[in-house]
């Protein structure tokens, strides 16, 4: 049985996160606090699964306990539950980026907390979040050494192009720990990249404009999320709309464009990687990147086997060392998809390698 600690201001609110997480025979609440100074002694000096984290409290609010954490090395798997964790909202991502694992919006009403599709949806990411690898703090040293690496092959090919042959395009698939990752590959990829590149990022509408904008200002290439009609270019990331299930459509003239449709779920997911993947299958790209990168589950592993079926396809895999979940890149390796296997630091530079750059 899994040990929570739920970290709520509210009285109420703390009640009904206590009694649907105690209502799983998985999960077992053993401690509560009020804010974030509580919830700091308590996990400096007892092991949970897992923290159920508010963001607005007082003395100490959740980014704060999470900064702490950080400062202190203290690892804690956290999932955010917060009335601030809702569309667009920047503090979803902040959390992410300080340590957070997954989030939920958490309704304004405690009384609307009790709808089952709330109960599903908490009761499913904690299950992900307190089945999550410990969170690890790599040193600054470390972090500007893989910087320097990644910048220094950049600079080697944008002295001496690599120019690979062919039409060429870049398909990411990511769940959770994938926004904080993707900000490790992207902004180290160069602006004249020779490919488009996809992303489906496992999250909810509105948060994925939010995830787009973050990642376009830390990146030379543009990131935006995919509007439908959008026409595909090189040096352009387009982040699926959160959802919905995002295509590409070959258009007349050799285009390429965003469809979006609105299937149900597939993978318990929407957004949903396979569906990317298999719009791929009549494209006329003469190559195919798929990176399947950390998240729960099998998402992208269907989509990937169809579309090599028709395609050229390089699969690139997260290795497990480097991944928040180990799910979905485990379900490609198992499947005898992935052509390499890498940590993440790793991701961005054979994704330069398979596409190259385009001469300046």
């Amino acid at each position: 049985m899994k040990k929570i600690l739920v970290v709520d201001d509210s009285a109420l609110m703390r009640r009904v996160l206590c009694d649907i997480i105690d209502s799983d025979e998985r999960f077992q609440v053993v401690a509560r606090a009020t804010n974030g100074l509580e919830a700091f002694d308590l996990i400096s000096r007892n092991q949970y699964d897992a923290v159920v984290l508010d963001v607005n409290m007082p003395k100490m609010n959740g980014l704060q306990l999470l900064k702490e954490l950080q400062k202190y090395k203290i690892p804690a798997r956290v999932m955010m539950a917060s009335t601030d964790t809702r569309q667009g909202a920047q503090t979803t991502l902040d959390a992410l980026e300080l340590g957070a694992l997954d989030f939920i919006h958490k309704p304004d009403n405690a009384l609307d907390c009790r709808v089952d599709t709330f109960k599903e949806e908490l009761l499913r990411i904690l299950e992900v979040v307190a089945d999550s690898k410990l969170p690890s703090f790599d040193s600054k040293e470390k972090q500007q050494t893989t910087k320097k690496v990644t910048n220094h092959l950049v600079d080697i090919i944008q002295k001496a192009p690599l120019k690979v042959p062919g039409n060429k395009i870049v398909a990411i698939a990511s769940s959770t720990g994938g926004p904080k990752s993707l900000q490790q590959v992207i902004p180290r990829l160069p602006g004249n990249l020779d490919a488009p590149v996809l992303i489906v990022q496992h999250m909810p509408k509105g948060f994925t404009a939010t995830l787009a904008d973050r990642l376009d200002s830390l990146s030379q290439l543009k990131v935006v999320e995919a509007q439908d009609g959008d026409v595909l270019e090189k040096g352009c990331v387009y982040v699926a709309m959160g959802g919905r299930h995002m295509n590409v459509h070959t258009a007349p003239g050799g285009r390429y464009t965003i469809r979006y449709s609105d299937e149900p779920t597939r993978e318990g997911v929407r957004p949903c990687a396979n569906y990317m993947y298999e719009s791929l299958a009549n494209s006329h790209f003469d190559n195919i990147v798929c990176v399947v990168m950390t998240g729960m589950g099998a998402d992208g592993t269907v989509g990937i086997k169809n579309l090599e079926e028709k395609k050229k396809v390089h699969v690139i895999a997260q290795d497990q060392e480097s991944c928040v979940v180990f799910g979905m890149p485990k379900s490609i390796i198992t499947a005898g998809l992935s052509d390499q296997v890498v940590s993440l630091d790793q991701i961005a530079q054979e994704i330069i390698l398979q596409v190259g750059v385009e001469h300046q």
